[in-house]
């Protein structure tokens, strides 16, 4: 490989020595090659062809051959003078042909020329046998690939898919899960995360795409928790508010004692028997309906910036991601955490203070 390097800069410092050699020459050309004097010669010419033929009134052509000549000792006089030449060509030449041996002998003194290259296949293979140690771009990237390799599997699509919601990427995320659910129909795994991404999107309303998704998932999964809270939260704002509590009362039933949804889901009870709507207070999406694979994915990204916090945008995505979980506890620990960290950089403290704010 560095024999090619060697063989590419000295055929850039050919080309560079010739172009140059060439410019120099071209720059001493005598401007007395104007084309523009021979035009007006060559119309000098023709117009007294044509008055000879007959073809033009002699007054007439007078008149065309003053104008011709007019023009023709303008062009004369605005003739340039041949160009000055300033400085040392030879010195320009030689600086071209000297630059890029020079970045090859500099290269070959400080980096590492004998360093084995690393094909893309492998580092795909650290980044998903090391997540811990990747970024998310890097992450994403091995999914992507995985994906490719493995057209019948929906799993990489599924890791994509939260991987990409913990990114603030909902797009991305809606369409992973869409190809999984190509590959797997039906998959309560697949079509409970599509629906709430789809909620989030939407600003916390379940519009009647998402709600087809969830009916899909009762399909799969007659007793969701999550279909079950948001087709009876699609009821409420409906105007249906009698459907809506007969679903979430029939689901807060069928919880297990100690499920830590529960609390939650009475106090929107409450609220719409008092006042019509859900307890004002509770986030977009509400944590009594949050799937597991959403709450791993922020888990995860906490982890990972304990380990390697100097992510800026993985503070921004965590501190956002806490608003919209409903934790102000957590979400105030990363946003204190993360201040500190960038407490010199406006621009990212704006951010930080932006994804505080967005589940407000």
């Amino acid at each position: 490989m560095i024999m090619f390097w060697i063989g590419a800069a000295l055929l850039a410092a050919g080309a560079g020595a010739a172009v140059l050699h060439r410019a120099a020459q071209a720059g001493g050309v005598d401007a007395l090659a104007d084309p523009t004097l021979g035009v007006y010669r060559r119309a000098l010419a023709e117009i007294d062809d044509l008055a000879d033929r007959g073809l033009i009134a002699p007054q007439e052509g007078r008149a065309s051959r003053a104008e011709a000549g007019r023009r023709l000792l303008a062009a004369a006089d605005r003739q340039a003078q041949p160009v000055a030449q300033s400085g040392r060509p030879w010195t320009l030449i030689a600086s071209a042909s000297v630059a890029p041996l020079l970045a090859v002998a500099i290269y070959m003194a400080i980096g590492t020329p004998g360093a084995v290259d690393q094909p893309f296949s492998r580092r795909l293979a650290v980044w998903l046998n090391k997540p811990e140690l990747s970024s998310a771009p890097e992450l994403a990237a091995a999914l992507h690939a995985l994906a490719s390799q493995h057209p019948t599997d929906p799993e990489p699509l599924r890791r994509l898919a939260v991987l990409d919601t913990g990114l603030g990427d909902p797009d991305g995320a809606t369409h992973a899960l869409r190809q999984a659910l190509a590959i797997a129909p039906g998959r309560p795994d697949l079509l409970g995360p599509l629906g709430e991404i789809m909620v989030l999107k939407a600003g916390g309303k379940v519009d009647g795409d998402a709600q087809a998704v969830f009916r899909r998932l009762l399909r799969s999964e007659p007793k969701s928790p999550v279909a079950r809270y948001y087709l009876g939260l699609a009821d409420i704002n409906a105007g249906r508010k009698d459907a809506g509590l007969a679903g979430w009362r029939g689901l807060l039933a069928d919880m297990r004692p100690g499920d830590p949804r529960a609390p939650m889901l009475t106090r929107d009870i409450t609220s719409v028997e008092q006042t019509g709507l859900p307890a004002p207070e509770a986030p977009d999406v509400p944590p009594a309906a949050m799937s597991a694979a959403i709450r791993g994915m922020v888990e995860g990204l906490a982890q990972r910036l304990k380990a390697h916090p100097d992510d800026a945008a993985g503070w921004v995505r965590l501190v956002r991601a806490y608003g919209v979980l409903g934790e102000p506890d957590r979400q105030g620990a990363a946003l204190t955490q993360a201040r500190k960290l960038y407490a010199g950089k406006p621009d990212i403290l704006a951010q930080l203070d932006a994804a505080a704010n967005v589940a407000k």
